[in-house]
């Protein structure tokens, strides 16, 4: 598997609907965790999950080209 490094650079959505919510409850749910234990790493964890869920954007996944934005859409034409 190669690394693209340029690719990152790029900012272009990469992350799907349905993963974006996942990652902004994972992470509000690292917060919340992070501040009653007073954990610094599942802060940090957190504040990158919601982060990218809120952009629509994953360096690694850029940088792996990976993509999981919904790309086939229901485009049926009404006769």
């Amino acid at each position: 598997m190669s690394f693209d490094f340029k690719r990152m650079t790029k900012f272009e959505h990469n992350i799907g609907e349905k993963e974006k919510q996942y990652r902004l409850y994972a992470g509000a749910a690292s917060i919340a965790i992070s501040i009653f234990t007073a954990s610094i790493p599942l802060l940090l964890i957190g504040m990158v999950l919601v982060g990218t869920g809120f952009s629509g954007w994953c360096p690694a996944y850029s940088g792996m080209g990976k993509n999981t934005c919904g790309t086939s859409e229901n485009t049926s034409t009404p006769e």
